[in-house]
């Protein structure tokens, strides 16, 4: 994973640790967001993700290290070319769509931004709802609306904080066409999310912090080649010998997980896939058989198991 010049980076941590009291919250953390990505950042509860974009938003500043924005090292929280979608919502009530849109829009600087809130309401399929008041909204809708007032003024850098918590599959896909919008455009998405099929998904890099240290930091698929034992998915005629993790092919593997009609086998190394597949064969009919690369998902449960999550 290789390291990357300032000039074709949108945000840049080198060395970030910030503490409270006795705590240390980020610990000498590096991190690389190239500019018109959508750069995931993954972690347990607690693992030190809501301090790093709040350090990113100016919210918070770091106790040392360096944290650049858009080429700025020393800028503050109210950054018009910043858009922001909280994970904890927060829109004006009694006030109508458009007006609200209208708000937050001015307050980054867009001063005529009918056209583009036309656009984006028209993209998330929220027209209907312009002229209603925000506390008629439903909870999807409402998501909507605040994906737009994070990105109506056209920001350089858009910081989404659980942008598809809650939505049903339909307005999820609706959202997630915006998001690869904002990335044709040649925005920059820093993206949080649980989801690890979406950090699969749309994530062009993917950062993972736990317990205030970077553990993950690249593609998915250095990812799952530096980080991840190979799996096997197999389907058997019959149901596998429950002595099989324990018998003599104890070094080979690491753990056996059913898997609806499957199951899957981690190994220790790849060199064992082959004696375990003889081992399988001499217990009976093996319909299925295939080395399957790990998950970001198992990736995650592996790292992040060990300890109870702790609400951040």
């Amino acid at each position: 994973m290789s390291s990357t010049s300032h000039s074709n980076l949108a945000v840049s941590l080198r060395g970030v640790t910030k503490r409270f009291g006795s705590q240390t919250a980020v610990n000498g953390v590096d991190l690389a967001i190239h500019d018109g990505s959508i750069h995931g950042i993954i972690g347990p509860n607690g693992s030190g993700k809501t301090t790093i974009l709040r350090m990113i938003l100016r919210i918070y500043r770091p106790d040392s290290g360096s944290v650049t924005v858009l080429g700025n090292a020393h800028g503050e929280a109210a950054d018009d070319r910043v858009g922001y979608l909280p994970e904890e919502r927060g829109l004006y009530h009694r006030m109508k769509v458009r007006d609200v849109l209208k708000y937050f829009a001015r307050l980054k600087g867009h001063n005529r931004p009918d056209p583009d809130i036309n656009h984006w309401l028209e993209k998330l399929q929220a027209t209907e709802w312009s002229h209603k008041r925000i506390e008629q909204l439903s909870k999807g809708m409402a998501q909507k609306i605040q994906f737009i007032a994070a990105v109506v003024a056209n920001p350089k850098l858009v910081i989404l904080d659980e942008p598809f918590s809650g939505l049903d599959p339909v307005n999820m896909e609706v959202l997630r066409d915006a998001v690869i919008e904002l990335k044709k455009r040649g925005t920059t998405v820093l993206l949080s999310t649980h989801d690890m099929d979406v950090a699969e998904q749309m994530c062009d890099r993917i950062f993972m912090i736990y317990k205030g240290n970077k553990v993950l930091d690249g593609t998915l698929q250095e990812i799952q080649t530096e980080y991840g034992e190979p799996i096997l998915r197999v389907k058997m005629a019959q149901a596998i010998a429950p002595d099989l993790q324990h018998s003599t092919l104890s070094q080979l593997i690491d753990s056996i997980t059913a898997n609806g009609e499957y199951h899957d086998i981690r190994l220790k190394s790849a060199e064992g896939r082959y004696t375990v597949l003889k081992r399988l064969v001499e217990q009976g009919d093996v319909e299925h058989f295939e080395t399957a690369k790990p998950t970001l998902h198992d990736i995650f449960i592996r790292i992040a198991r060990p300890t109870a999550a702790v609400e951040e």
